[in-house]
Order: C-alpha cells, then structure tokens, then sequence
C-alpha cells in the first residue's frame, strides 16, 4: 500500500553547469544541506481569441513556453572539503567570478592598523580573504608583494610565525554561470527532481537569527523529473541521472549570534548589533521569448544592487554617533559582518563603500534601537562585494 512521504526524506545537490542548461556530473560531495527548496513550474497562459460559438473555454495546446522559478534555503554549517562549502556553486551564480583560492600563509609581522607581513610573497588580490584564529579579513590594498592591507584588523594580533589558514573567497563578475540543483527523495520509486540552468537572480545573507541562513532564488530553464522524463531535450540527458552512492554527511549548525560585525570609515567593531542581513540582486533576464523553443535559451544579467540593512542598540560612544553622522552627511562607510567564529565554520562578507540610510528610531522595548534600512554598496568595477569562507 502506497504511503506518504516524509517531507524530511530527500537529500540535495548542486554543481556548477559548464553551459547554461547542461547538466554536469555529480558526486557525494555535492551534497549540500537545506531547509527548504521551492519550485514552480509553470506553463505561459495565452488568450485565445478565435470563435467559438459559445463562451466555454475549449483549452490551449500543447508545447507553450514554461516558466520555472525556485528557492532555496541553507544554514551556514561546517565544511571539510579544501575548496570550500558544497554550496559554493551557488555563491558563484550569484556573484559571477571563479571562486579564488588562498593556500595560507605564515606571518613575518603585524600591526594594530591591520597590515600584515608575510614570510614570502603572499599572491593575494585585492578583495581576497585570509583567516587567522577564527578571524576572516578581506585585502583593502596590497603594499607590495609581502604585505597587505586589510579591511579591519585581527582581534588578537598575529605574532612572527603565525600560521594564516586558507579560504575561498568568491568575488562579482560581468556574467554569470548556472547550476544544475538535484532533488532526490526516499522511497527511490518516488518522483526525483532536477533544475537545469538555475540562475541566482537574489541572495540574501541572514545573520543574528537562531541560526545564519542563506537564502537563493531565481529562475532556471526547466524542472525535469524521473517521472515523465524524456531523453535529449534542452539538458541534453538520455537517462535521469542516479544519485551518487550515499556518504558520511555530519555538518555542525553555526548558532546565529556567534560573529563580529566592523562598520565605520574606520572600520571599529560593534558588539551592539541585534540583527542584519545583506542582499544582492542580479536583475536576471531570461531568453525565453526565442522562436522554436518551450524553455529559456540563455540568462542575461542587469545591473547588479547590493545592500546592507542592520539594526543596533543607541549608544552615546564615538563609534555609534560617527555612524549616525556618516548617514547624515551620506559619507561612504565599510560593513563586514562575519559568520560564526570556528576556522571550517565561518564566513564573512564584506561591502567596501556602503551609503548609510539614517536611521529609524525604534523604542517600542526598553532600549533604544536604530534601524538603517537597505542601504547600497557601490564600487567601481565589480568590486562592492566580496564573500569569503575561512
């Protein structure tokens, strides 16, 4: 007898498509965790307009473009693999640019100021990330091929001989890739999915709550599912691929008040923050007007928004009162929020020039807060955001 199915009985994956739509190859190790993927398929109502003697709907053919849309939902978790989270894919989609790897390094020598020397020539860019006891800070500027100036400085000041441990930092781009999300659920006769060409047109960055989330949506090119799955088509398929051979998959939540938040001109660490969030937009289009074709042929990306909204208990300190007086005056100010606080369970983000809106004051509980909405980040050539795990 056909029971129900556990809405807790699936597991996912994602990868990064060579091409839009062309679905890649996928091992254990493109596991991600998930609270939730939505998905919507939908085929384009038209009108028909013909006559028909009388007023009763008489359908509309078959083969009319579809429209598919999702959402999905992560906590941020540990991670082992070397080149980052499993959901990396899905930072990349969103932000454009190949992710760039940073091996670690060891210090020759550091200040308060946030300037660090390294041993040997360090090969960082500018925007790239590096950690140091469970601290990630992003490169403001290179000073020569030893030393760097970073964004904000360490919390505790790394000694001669200190070890800087890698990261994965992934940075904006012109363009963007697609991934190929893969939904597979328990009993294995149930009906598996799979979203070919998914295109992140909004990210969200949630921090503060019960735990960091991540939140993606957008558009792809077509849901396929073993059901009704036909060889060939768009995704070029000639079986619904089987899901990888099951692994170990044991990942840590990273509790939502555990991070560190700078902000400022110069950037000073604030320890007042009761929520915030970061949110970027791709303003996506799709090819899905083409002749000859049900699906969308390619992505097009607009231009990109980026924003920063947080809100912090009123204090009457020097940092505070320059915030307030950066959004008076609408000077550019730095925000960095970084996620949890372990080296393999941390991430951080980082908005060089950011535009404070000035703050709502909210006094509805016992102690003043102040709200700075969405406020954009700019730059000059996709540089107003960069996100690094560490």
């Amino acid at each position: 007898m056909a029971s129900y199915i556990s809405s807790n009985a699936n597991r996912f994956y994602t990868a990064l498509e060579s091409a839009y739509g062309v679905v890649p190859p996928i091992a254990s190790g493109n596991r991600i965790p998930a609270l939730k993927l939505t998905v919507k398929n939908q085929h384009e109502v038209t009108q028909r307009k013909d006559k028909t003697g009388s007023r009763t709907f008489v359908g509309l053919p078959a083969g009319g473009r579809r429209r598919t849309t999702y959402e999905l939902q992560t906590y941020l978790t540990s991670w082992q693999a070397p080149a980052g989270p499993a959901y990396g894919p899905l930072f990349q989609a969103a932000l454009g640019a190949a992710p760039l790897q940073y091996a670690g390094g060891t210090v020759s020598s550091a200040t308060s100021g946030g300037q660090v020397t390294f041993t040997g020539p360090h090969g960082l860019t500018a925007g790239q990330a590096i950690a140091c006891n469970g601290d990630v800070r992003f490169v403001a500027a290179i000073v020569n091929p030893e030393t760097v100036q970073l964004n904000a400085p360490f919390t505790v000041i790394p000694g001669s001989g200190a070890a800087i441990g890698p990261t994965v930092t992934y940075t904006p781009a012109t363009e963007l890739p697609s991934v190929s999300i893969f939904d597979y659920w328990d009993p294995t006769n149930a009906v598996q999915r799979l979203l070919s060409g998914a295109a992140v047109d909004q990210m969200d960055i949630l921090l503060n709550g019960d735990f960091h989330e991540f939140h993606f949506q957008g558009a792809a090119q077509d849901v396929i599912d073993s059901s009704s799955f036909t060889a060939g088509g768009p995704a070029q398929l000639q079986s619904f691929p089987a899901e990888p051979a099951i692994s170990a998959f044991d990942y840590t939540i990273v509790p939502g008040n555990l991070g560190q938040a700078w902000l400022g001109t110069s950037p000073t660490q604030f320890v007042t923050i009761t929520s915030a969030s970061v949110q970027l937009k791709n303003s996506l289009d799709t090819r899905m007007k083409e002749f000859g074709s049900a699906v969308p042929l390619a992505i097009a990306p607009g231009q990109r928004t980026v924003s920063a909204a947080f809100t912090l208990f009123g204090l009457t300190d020097t940092a505070t009162a320059a915030l307030y007086q950066a959004a008076r005056q609408q000077s550019p100010v730095t925000v960095m929020f970084q996620l949890g606080q372990t080296p393999g369970q941390t991430m951080a983000v980082n908005l060089s020039s950011v535009i404070p809106q000035v703050p709502e004051f909210d006094d509805s509980s016992n102690r003043l807060q102040w709200k700075f909405r969405s406020s954009r980040a700019q730059g000059t050539v996709d540089n107003e955001i960069s996100v690094a795990f560490g």
